[in-house]
């Protein structure tokens, strides 16, 4: 081949390649994305093989012949029909069962004549269709606002209290002198009901103006329902309550128809549950009768029998505490003013004051209230309970707890370790708040009444602190 046509051949192929160079920088520079075709094999496979687009379309379950596909039907919708299904069959059943009992025909005692005659009241918490209504344990979960307030270990609780107090059984025959031996009975709501009863026959007997005594008849079918709601709170466990009882706290006459549902054979559970309700609708002087007539004496009776708390009845007492000028008037000022409160019972209602966060004010109420009674040793547990507290007293609390161990200048009788206890947390706690005649007085009390450990930190906390209204009288001075 010639020079000139070589030179012309070798000028075409360069000419070509800048052309599709120039063609490839341009797409680039427009913005566009160069996809190279790659390996042979894959684009073989590229064109025989589709590749699949991400959207699924969903189909029905094909059917071939007899052969069906299971399928469970999960939530609120399997349990609608799984009650229907059950509805059903228990319909057959009894369809059956009438076949099989004939002509019979059921006296006025049995349960379908005494249902009927209930008529529109039920204790089932279902309506007529059979479906479970959910505002039962809505209203449940409304009342239940601090569960996790309450604490599980309930027994652990009380012995680690019962173990900070350190009573030897010397301790406890001296507690014994001070036990009330004339101590009337508690009184229940049953006595209530029966001085109730006899008071109107006296009434009626004297022939006094029947407007002038305003009442609320119950009538029979009423009666029969809370006969049947007392049987069922006496086997509760867990689980909704009945409607009727729920009702009970918004009535007038509430004390009769909890009278009528025999709240002794209530079960712990529904205690606490029954706790809970009333709690939260009725008013302080109403929640305060009820936790006086039917909590308190139910209290003390399991701790009586068993030694111990049932952990329901121990979860009632935390409920109760939500309402604190009730819980002082109706569990604690009565328990202390029996006389015949035990140490076992005053550890356990003092552990669930100690963990419980209550005003200041119930609080200075209560310690005036004990502060003024009549001496037993329970009153030295819950006094120390409440200066553990660390409140900020007012200074009649203050004078008046004072006047408590003053009582006892002139007592001859030996005091227990309770006592002592009681007092060298008072003056630990109080101590600033103190005139120089009160501690000067409180200093000739442990003189005359000493205890080989606790007397010597008395003293000592007593000699060396303030007294009350130094701070102020330096600072006139200053000025």
């Amino acid at each position: 081949m010639c020079r000139p046509l070589r030179f012309v051949i070798v000028y075409m192929r360069r000419h070509t390649a800048d052309l599709d160079m120039g063609k490839v920088n341009k797409m680039k520079k427009l913005g566009s994305n160069v996809t190279r075709p790659g390996p042979l094999g894959e684009q073989l496979a590229r064109d025989n093989f589709a590749q699949p687009t991400g959207r699924r379309k969903a189909r029905p379950a094909r059917k071939d012949g007899d052969d069906e596909v299971l399928q469970f039907v999960e939530g609120q919708l399997g349990r609608n029909i799984l009650k229907q299904s059950l509805a059903q069959l228990r319909e057959v059943q009894q369809e059956a069962d009438k076949e099989m009992e004939g002509e019979h025909i059921p006296t006025p005692d049995h349960p379908a004549l005494r249902d009927k005659r209930l008529g529109a009241v039920s204790l089932s918490s279902k309506n007529a269709d059979g479906e479970s209504e959910e505002s039962s344990e809505e209203e449940d979960e409304d009342v239940d606002e601090t569960l996790n307030a309450v604490p599980q270990n309930t027994d652990k609780l009380v012995k680690d209290f019962e173990e900070e107090l350190h009573l030897a059984k010397e301790d406890q025959q001296i507690l014994d002198h001070f036990m009330n031996k004339d101590a009337a009975p508690q009184r229940k709501l049953a006595d209530l009901f029966r001085d109730k009863i006899t008071e109107k026959q006296t009434e009626i007997q004297s022939q006094v103006d029947a407007n002038s005594v305003q009442t609320v008849s119950v009538s029979t079918e009423v009666q029969d329902m809370c006969a049947q709601v007392g049987k069922v709170l006496a086997k509760y466990r867990s689980g909704p309550l009945p409607k009727m009882f729920k009702v009970i706290p918004k009535m007038r006459n509430w004390e009769e128809l909890v009278y009528l549902t025999i709240p002794d054979k209530w079960s712990a559970a529904a205690m606490y549950q029954a706790v809970r309700i009333f709690v939260s609708n009725l008013k302080e002087a109403m929640a305060q009768r009820f936790f006086n007539l039917v909590l308190l004496p139910r209290v003390r009776d399991d701790i009586s029998f068993y030694k111990r708390l049932n952990y329901h009845l121990y979860q009632a007492m935390y409920k109760a505490m939500f309402k604190p000028a009730a819980f002082f008037k109706g569990i604690l000022l009565p328990l202390c003013m029996s006389g015949t409160c035990t140490l076992r019972e005053a550890i356990i209602v003092g552990s669930v004051i100690a963990k419980n966060h209550i005003p200041i004010l119930h609080s200075a109420a209560a310690i005036l209230k004990i502060a003024e009674m009549d001496y037993t040793g329970p009153n030295s547990i819950f006094l120390r309970i409440f200066f553990d507290k660390k409140y900020a007293l007012p200074y009649r609390v203050v004078d008046a707890c004072v006047y408590h161990f003053l009582k006892f200048e002139h007592d001859r009788r030996d005091l227990p370790v309770l006592w002592h206890q009681a007092l060298l947390t008072f003056v630990q706690r109080y101590k600033e708040d103190l005139s120089p005649d009160q501690k000067q007085s409180l200093l000739d009390v442990v003189r005359f009444h000493t205890h080989h450990t606790i007397t010597a930190e008395v003293r000592r906390e007593l000699i060396n602190s303030k007294c009350r209204g130094e701070d102020d009288a330096k600072m006139a001075v200053d000025e």
